[in-house]
């Protein structure tokens, strides 16, 4: 099994970091809720573990049939990682020691012209991680400009947000990449010569609400939380400001680490239920050796956490 693990195709951002945190052992069991291109998962089974991988893209299925085929310890599991308590329960998989989370688009996904998910290189108008129900051209082409304008201010942080969506509904229809990243450039009046391109932010936007990362990302949290036992170890690792809130402010409740008041703000009440976590870890960012080589791995951000012996918060997630 050795050669499967070391024959990799992809690195993942942190992944020593990652992996020390999770301290994978043999026999233990652990989630890879994110397989994308494998790389969490080969170094999981590595250490010795059992690894159960989830992921909504058949690509990323389909490219870890192989491995699956080889290493008696991994199952794949094609679903949401929102559903990773019900999956589990169903193979009979719970508890379970370890879970793993990178959050949004792959590499394997940005670097396939045809998924959509990127404008270095003209494709169409996709961004369906699933690669099933409504895309980002279906959404750009039959949605409000109110609606538009709504997802690009809250999930891309666009200032122009209205512009943006008047020029998108009056350029329509939107079928490729190059289409929508003009417009969006042309509204904003983009030069080339700029360091950051504007259409990022729109593309950042739209991919997160046509496959509704924001919420999975919640549910995927609270689905952890009720598959870990005493002592397992959760370890997420995000890529933008919108996705790392949600992780802290999870960790931060479920911790019972909720801000101290103060003379303008009264305290929160105190916690009623027992915390659920233990911090490990408050913001892990790559070093520079990692950044001159994998310059993706800049924006990312590492959050760890050990589970407690205390009751899930919620039975639902």
């Amino acid at each position: 099994m050795t050669s499967i693990v070391n024959d990799a195709p992809h690195i993942p951002v942190l992944l020593t970091e990652v992996v020390d945190a999770l301290a994978p052992a043999p026999g233990e069991r652990h989630v890879d809720a994110t397989l994308g291109a494998a790389g969490y998962t080969r170094a999981l089974l590595a250490s010795g573990a059992r690894v159960i991988a989830f992921d909504r893209d058949p690509d990323a299925i389909g490219a870890a049939r192989a491995l699956d085929a080889a290493e008696e310890r991994l199952t794949l599991v094609p679903a949401t990682f929102g559903s990773m308590a019900e999956e589990l329960a169903a193979l009979d998989a719970v508890p379970v020691d370890g879970v793993t989370m990178d959050i949004g688009v792959s590499s394997m996904q940005l670097d396939q012209a045809a998924r959509g998910f990127s404008f270095q290189a003209d494709g169409p108008l996709d961004m369906r991680m699933s690669q099933d129900g409504p895309s980002a051209a279906d959404f750009l082409n039959e949605a409000d400009e109110e609606a538009i304008a709504d997802v690009l201010y809250r999930y891309g942080d666009e200032p122009k947000s209205r512009r943006v969506a008047r020029a998108v509904v009056a350029a329509r229809p939107l079928t490729t990449t190059a289409q929508f990243a003009n417009v969006v450039r042309k509204a904003l009046g983009h030069r080339p010569h700029e360091k950051k391109d504007p259409a990022t932010r729109a593309f950042q936007a739209v991919r997160i609400h046509v496959n509704g990362e924001l919420d999975e990302l919640e549910r995927g949290l609270a689905a952890a939380e009720r598959v870990l036992k005493p002592g397992g170890r959760l370890a997420v690792v995000t890529f933008h400001s919108l996705e790392d809130r949600i992780v802290k402010r999870f960790l931060r409740d479920r911790s019972g680490a909720a801000p101290a008041g103060s003379r303008h703000l009264p305290a929160a009440a105190a916690p009623t239920r027992a915390p659920t976590f233990e911090i490990t870890s408050r913001g892990i960012r790559a070093g520079e050796a990692e950044l001159a080589a994998n310059p993706r791995a800049r924006s990312a951000t590492l959050r760890t956490a050990r589970r407690t012996a205390a009751a899930p918060w919620y039975l639902e997630a």
